[in-house]
């Protein structure tokens, strides 16, 4: 057995006590570079394209809006299968907890090959219904064609995280994710400028590191002693617990393609500017996510191995930790957001229409420290329908800000309010279940929820 194989568990600890910040911090910060690499990287492209001018930048945004579906069904995937492979692994089913991942990455590459075939087909048709400008649409078909050949590699990449995370081995990750994106950093502006490929090199940037990625991940679970083979019933099970995810997914994506599609009928101008916070806002999102990935696989290993005090006493911990983590990005953005825009575009319409933006999202940032820790606790419990809701809660608080925006001229600052009254409605909910306690059921079987 190699080392990777060998069982990973914390370091033992009172029954009742919280566990420790040492550990917390030795999960959350391999899990930052994780969820922070994609963003960066993101941003990188965001900073390169822009400097190609607002009719690519525009495209760009459209582009990454349609691939935030590929992003969505990854995150359902990773979590859900952290979810439940973390409780078999607290239950001291190792083998159990990696053949969640095996059918966790069967279901990957189905998806993904369906996106493959479904992007081909409808990316002409769906540039155009979310563009106004001709230019602009078919720049972004042509980008969406090559970028979601990516697809299945990006679902991949989250499932073999999701059950790496239950194993609470978060390194790995970070290595196979730090890689893949090392390499389209380098290539994105190589590839945009010298090679001259514009707007579409940067599509095939995004290829190349997903392809990296989900290689790493996909030769990993190979050397795992498993069966590798499709298991149709436990299969069934995760799509059952999926379901939940999925709801909740497609709530805050409605929400997101309504916010862009406003954007883009404002103007090319909105819609760039609108492009550099939305990726701001996701990249900052993951980094606070960092403390949800150690929350859900100590968490779901905590009720796994029937330790519901201790659960309990973690979570009110990572509350704290989440608060603090959304305090120091909240400074970090008050200190630099007069200089931001300057990075990512040299258009002075663009940069001026970014100042819509930037008080929304420099008050919502304690609120989202707080909201993404205890969502990490909340789904390392499993307790996803009570996610569902929620979040099709704060959708309906924020979609009636997005749609009104035109008609009564409130631009980028009405969509980033509904953003703000979203989150709000998210932190109040969360808050009051982990008051309730109702989460806390122990268990190594998710589906007995």
């Amino acid at each position: 057995m190699t080392s990777q194989q060998q069982e990973r568990k914390p370091a033992p600890e009172g029954a009742g006590s919280a566990v420790s910040l040492r550990r917390i911090v030795a999960l959350s910060l391999p899990a930052l570079v994780v969820l922070a690499a994609e963003p960066i990287y993101m941003l990188i492209d965001t900073a390169v394209v822009g400097h190609l001018g607002a009719r690519p930048l525009a495209a760009l945004a459209l582009g990454t809006t349609v691939m935030g579906l590929a992003a969505w069904i990854g995150a359902i995937l990773a979590y859900g299968t952290t979810a439940r492979a973390a409780r078999r692994y607290g239950a001291g089913d190792r083998a159990g907890a990696v053949a969640e991942g095996v059918q966790g990455t069967w279901l990957a590459l189905i998806a993904g090959a369906v996106m493959v075939a479904g992007v081909q087909v409808f990316a002409g048709p769906l540039s155009h219904a979310l563009a106004d400008d001709p230019v602009v649409a078919s720049e972004a078909e042509r980008w969406l064609r090559t970028a979601i050949f990516g697809a299945p590699f990006l679902l991949v990449t989250a499932a073999g995280q999701g059950w790496m995370r239950a194993l609470q081995d978060t390194k790995r990750p970070m290595r196979f994710v730090g890689l893949g994106f090392a390499v389209a950093a380098v290539l994105t502006p190589t590839l945009v400028y010298p090679a001259g490929l514009g707007l579409h090199g940067s599509a095939i940037a995004n290829v190349i590191a997903q392809a990296i990625a989900g290689s790493l991940f996909l030769w990993a679970l190979r050397r795992e002693r498993v069966p590798l083979a499709i298991h149709l019933p436990l299969m069934r099970r995760q799509l059952t617990a999926n379901r939940d995810l999925l709801v909740r997914g497609a709530a805050m994506q409605a929400c997101f393609i309504s916010a862009t599609a406003v954007a883009a009928r404002i103007g090319a101008d909105a819609l760039a500017a609108h492009q550099i916070g939305i990726q701001l806002w996701y990249a900052i999102a993951l980094a606070l996510d960092a403390v949800a990935i150690a929350a859900q696989a100590l968490i779901g290993a905590d009720l796994g191995a029937g330790n519901t005090v201790r659960a309990k006493a973690t979570a009110k911990r990572l509350t704290w930790i989440g608060l603090g983590y959304g305090v120091v990005f909240l400074v970090g953005l008050a200190a630099t957001f007069w200089f931001l825009g300057g990075l990512f575009t040299s258009s002075g319409a663009v940069v001026s229409q970014l100042g819509h933006v930037w008080g929304w999202m420099i008050v919502l940032m304690p609120v989202a420290g707080v909201v993404y820790a205890l969502d990490g606790v909340l789904i390392g419990a499993g307790d996803l329908r009570f996610m569902r809701n929620m979040n099709v809660a704060a959708a309906v608080s924020w979609l009636p800000f997005t749609w009104l925006t035109l008609a009564f001229g409130w631009g980028l600052s009405g969509i980033w309010a509904g953003l703000t009254c979203f989150m709000a409605v998210r932190l109040v909910f969360i808050v009051w279940r982990m008051y309730q306690g109702t989460w806390l059921v122990a268990g190594a079987d998710l589906n007995a929820r």
